[in-house]
């Protein structure tokens, strides 16, 4: 008998651990479709909106701008020490440029993003959830989900394109630093072949991954704080700071993994 459960016992576990990510999935499906939902129902909640945008957005110009720039610049510098061994230095431009436009800019922007803004969220949510304000919001009558989730939602959706913008260009300009004013490269041949190399499509494509990463990390990081009282790891104080580490974590395992996917897709 012994010997049958030691067989067992690992097929419980996963079959377990199977059960219960798909519970968290289909609950995260739930919670996202309600929260897109409600962002057009009306009254429609421009200041709430407004004022995320200035948390999410405005509020990480100076992180995107730092971290931009010094992308770019290393950019720069490895580009122009690998290209210079094949008589390719006037290729520098266009090969920063597609690399953050591309691939760095958005996944980049998404993960300074996660660190500043979605953890201070799932922080927020968390303690309003062992604090009894969330329930406090279905006592009035108030959906805690348009309220908490929907503005946050919306202004992601417009904040995250933006930054990536900005990142792409500050480091597109680092790039420019480091391989014309320190290399010696021609500021005319560095931004003639990007300018003719960088396709519309490859724009588009980063735009696309910014509004994917802005749906991520947003719907993980308030779900995570809204669900804090459901860990089984500990509740109150414990519990928040469990549900932000998860919601960084989280968030930039999905980041990467879904940059993958959706690379496969859009080349």
């Amino acid at each position: 008998m012994q010997k049958i459960d030691l067989i067992q016992k690992p097929f419980a576990v996963t079959g377990r651990n199977a059960i219960f990510l798909v519970q968290e999935l289909g609950r995260m499906a739930l919670f996202l479709s309600s929260g897109f939902f409600h962002i057009f129902s009306r009254p429609f909640q421009v200041e709430k909106i407004v004022t995320q945008v200035h948390f999410i957005g405005m509020k990480s110009v100076l992180l995107i701008c730092l971290t931009g720039g010094f992308t770019g610049m290393v950019l720069g510098l490895q580009g122009y020490y690998t290209l210079v061994k094949f008589g390719a230095v006037g290729m520098l431009g266009p090969a920063v440029g597609l690399t953050l436009v591309r691939e760095l800019g958005p996944v980049l922007t998404a993960i300074m993003i996660t660190g500043r803004a979605g953890s201070a969220i799932a922080a927020e949510i968390g303690i309003m959830r062992i604090s009894e304000q969330i329930d406090a919001l279905k006592t009035m009558d108030i959906n805690p989900v348009r309220f908490l989730f929907s503005p946050r939602l919306a202004a992601a959706l417009i904040s995250f394109p933006l930054l990536t913008a900005i990142f792409n260009t500050v480091g597109i300009f680092g790039g420019f630093l480091t391989g014309s004013l320190l290399l010696g490269v021609s500021p005319g041949v560095y931004f003639a072949h990007m300018s003719t190399d960088i396709s519309m499509a490859d724009i588009y494509g980063g735009f696309i991954k910014s509004f994917c990463f802005a749906v991520l990390v947003i719907t993980i990081s308030c779900y995570q704080g809204y669900y804090t009282h459901l860990r089984e790891e500990g509740f109150g104080a414990r519990g928040v700071s469990l549900s932000t580490t998860s919601a960084v974590v989280i968030c930039s395992v999905a980041i990467l993994a879904f940059d993958y996917l959706l690379t496969c897709f859009l080349l």
